[in-house]
């Protein structure tokens, strides 16, 4: 169920400088399957769908693009028209991944490319061993959150679950799921993407993996203040973190009120208001800030 413009997340972009290091965190240590492979590019999925991870080999790490699947043709038409309207750099008219019915991408604020599109393409997940059930949910760090915030409420109709603080951080969502779209005031940089899993056990699980493959959590497990999800944290080669989780908020009332912290009140961990220091480091930028896009 989703009220506005957009279904559901899509897929995250990355350029990556060791494509065969990234196939490996994703396939070995995250559990996804490839779906496609190109000259260029490795597509992976972990539910029924064409891709919701894509690696473009490059001399650079960096966010490619960010995918969000519109409703129907209609949504998409809208989207189109609100992105014109404000003058947004359309950078393709047409889709650009592969697998997808159509679509467009624009350059958005802070440089973030927004691929926007309808029908992907199905594809059987087989009987994979381990592994999330789907990606969720993204969290980045521009440099003006609340413009972003403003930004994905006018072109998508994203709607605000949790507020932090006065304009440090927003968690929005386009589905029942408590976000899709997390904002963190910091300096530009693309934090995490986020994939669900069915317990905390596949969290520990994913920390064995970790450990006899000698690299480590980060973070976690931690029991989030806001959408309450249990989640765990990884770097991958290409410098993003990675987030598996459970038990995220599910928001079924269209008229909820987001849920307003305090930025010094402890919306970070239920269990512990312990942080580790060099969490919110890591991260990496966007392709048109690096200028490595084409």
């Amino acid at each position: 169920m989703a009220w506005g413009l957009i279904r559901e997340m899509g897929h995250v972009s990355i350029q990556t400088n060791d494509v065969e290091g990234s196939i490996f965190d994703a396939t070995q240590l995250l559990g996804l399957r490839v779906t496609e492979r190109t000259a260029n590019e490795v597509y992976l999925a972990a539910n029924s769908v064409h891709h919701e991870l894509v690696y473009v080999e490059s001399e650079i790490n960096g966010i490619q693009s960010i995918g969000l699947i519109a409703q129907n043709g209609d949504a998409l038409r809208e989207i189109r028209r609100r992105v014109e309207s404000e003058n947004f750099k359309i950078v393709s008219h047409t889709a650009v991944s592969a697998g997808v019915q159509d679509g467009f991408s624009f350059i958005g604020p802070e440089g973030w490319i927004f691929e926007i599109y309808t029908g992907m393409q199905k594809s059987d997940p087989g009987l994979q061993g381990f592994g999330p059930d789907r990606y969720g949910h993204i969290n980045f760090h521009p440099r003006d959150p609340r413009s972003m915030m403003e930004f994905l409420r006018r072109i998508f109709d994203f709607r605000l679950s949790d507020v932090i603080g006065d304009d440090y951080a927003y968690f929005m969502r386009c589905n029942p799921d408590h976000h899709g779209i997390a904002l963190i005031a910091g300096g530009g940089t693309f934090h995490h993407h986020a994939w669900q899993v069915q317990s905390i056990a596949d969290l520990a699980k994913l920390g064995d993996r970790l450990g006899r493959a000698g690299r480590e959590l980060i973070w976690g497990p931690v029991r989030h203040g806001a959408g309450h999800n249990i989640a765990a944290y990884y770097v991958e080669t290409s410098g993003a973190v990675v987030e598996l989780y459970t038990d995220l908020e599910q928001i079924y009332d269209d008229e909820r009120e987001p849920v307003i912290w305090a930025e010094d009140e402890n919306w970070w961990n239920m269990w512990s208001n312990r942080r580790t220091d060099d969490f919110r480091t890591f991260g990496i930028r966007s392709v048109t800030e690096l200028k490595t896009f084409h």
